[in-house]
């Protein structure tokens, strides 16, 4: 296994970031030396020699897209190197392993994954068979490893370079991004998303020196903006606080943006005024709906009018927020999304939110905390194992015909490069025909000016 090569990991989607996925194991086996092969299929080929001169193929799936496209490659290896084992390791991996599993998926690694990923590397060396702590096996399932565990600074001299990524677009201007997290997990339990049945309101702290030694290598390979990509950044705020302040210490033009909960805003709000003077560009937060009703169902611990104060809070401290959505759930009505794209207009969003959060559809993996709510069981259908997730059908049919034709419209406006004003224009009249208004009126409602896009990356969210 030291043999170069021997050892593949694969990263196939981290949001157009450089992936820590990748540079996080790599950094811990190269330590143990082992001479891992790192390939992200992203932005570069992966070759046949790379598979069959294999001997074990990681792949991590940190989210839905990335899953999909890592069964594409698990195919590949099993077609062109059928003795390599097979691991999958990120988020999605505990959550589907039952099907990757049946699908030839040998080792799932869920929770903190890079002392297994070291350990399965190693029982594999020495021709050991024994069950491993936290590594599931069609014999032996293993639920998600959740204890701290010791944290070396992510190796990046492997990787594409930054270049090869999503960049800060700040009007006609573009900075190379990094991307770094200062904690994992969520003390949040959110019911409809993924990190939940995983983490369970679990959090852990990376330490601030190695977040810090990531910056500095990253700034050092042209990075102008650093992306925090924790589940939200002010789970500890002392910790992110001192890491921001040490980071504009000794790197003074360098800009940030972090994902902070609607609630943490607001239970923070003194703190956004220094957040600027640190280098905020922008702060995106899982705003999800403006219907209380919906919210409630989510669990999300706040309310439309608590939305509408954070925006303020921001707004205040000359942070502009970016929104993610979450439009078609069981219980969002014709009306609340008619809603949700007036709230848009009247709060002056439609710059500040990429096409595709119009379209986004509940996803519902196995072992979602939604599954086991009442109020989600009338509209639940059977587990779909090979698309990750549990079917479930609109009350009302015409919300989910909306939500493909939206899906299909942001679709082919991504491609066209259309103005995210178009987009949003587009999708107010599929919605209003939808409902049977006057199409007309979604466009004398159209401001006379272009509503400009705040700093952002030029890599839309997908999930």
């Amino acid at each position: 296994m030291r043999t170069p090569g021997a050892i593949l990991l694969i990263s196939c989607y981290e949001l157009g970031h450089q992936p820590l996925n990748l540079a996080s194991p790599l950094a811990v086996l190269k330590q143990a030396g082992f001479a891992p092969v790192a390939i992200d299929t992203a932005v570069e080929p992966l070759m046949d020699d790379s598979i069959t001169q294999a001997r074990l193929v990681c792949v991590s799936v940190p989210m839905h897209t990335a899953l999909r496209l890592a069964m594409r490659v698990a195919e590949r290896v099993r077609t062109l190197n059928p003795a390599a084992r097979l691991c999958f390791y990120g988020l999605y991996a505990s959550l589907n392993a039952d099907y990757l599993h049946q699908q030839g998926i040998e080792f799932v690694i869920g929770g903190e994954y890079e002392q297994a990923l070291l350990a399965l590397v190693q029982t594999l060396e020495q021709g050991n068979h024994a069950t491993l702590p936290g590594i599931g096996t069609q014999s032996q399932p293993a639920a998600p490893i959740l204890r701290r565990l010791p944290f070396i600074q992510p190796d990046r001299q492997m990787l594409p370079p930054l270049q090869r990524y999503a960049r800060l677009q700040q009007g006609d201007e573009f900075a190379l991004v990094g991307y770094v997290e200062t904690s994992r997990g969520c003390l949040h339990t959110c019911l409809h998303c993924p990190i939940t049945p995983v983490y369970g309101g679990r959090f852990f702290i990376l330490p601030r020196e190695v977040v810090l030694q990531d910056i500095r290598a990253q700034v050092q390979m042209g990075a102008q903006h650093i992306t925090f990509g924790d589940p939200d950044f002010l789970n500890g705020p002392g910790h992110s606080l001192n890491i921001l302040r040490a980071m504009h210490a000794e790197f003074p033009a360098l800009t940030f943006d972090a994902t902070i909960k609607i609630e943490h805003i607001l239970e923070h709000r003194e703190r956004f005024t220094e957040f600027k003077a640190l280098g905020c560009a922008f702060i995106v937060s899982a705003v999800e709906a403006v219907s209380d009703h919906v919210l409630s169902h989510l669990d999300k611990g706040h309310t439309r009018a608590d939305v509408i104060e954070a925006l303020a809070i921001l707004a205040d401290a000359g942070i502009p927020m970016r929104p993610s959505l979450l439009p078609f759930t069981p219980w969002t009505t014709l009306d609340d999304y008619l809603n949700l794209l007036a709230f848009v207009e009247q709060q002056h969003l439609i710059g500040q939110i990429d096409p595709v959060h119009y379209s986004i559809r509940l996803l519902l993996p196995p072992g979602s905390a939604l599954l086991e709510q009442p109020a989600m069981r009338p509209h639940l259908g059977d587990l779909d194992a090979a698309a990750f997730t549990y079917q479930w059908t609109h009350p009302d049919p015409r919300m989910d015909q909306l939500q493909r034709d939206i899906a299909a419209l942001v679709e082919a406006d991504e491609r066209a490069n259309a103005p995210a004003e178009e987009t949003f224009y587009a999708i107010k009249a599929l919605a209003e025909e939808a409902a049977g208004l006057v199409l007309s009126a979604a466009h004398s409602s159209r401001p006379s000016s272009i509503q400009k896009a705040t700093p952002h990356l030029t890599e839309s969210w997908f999930c």
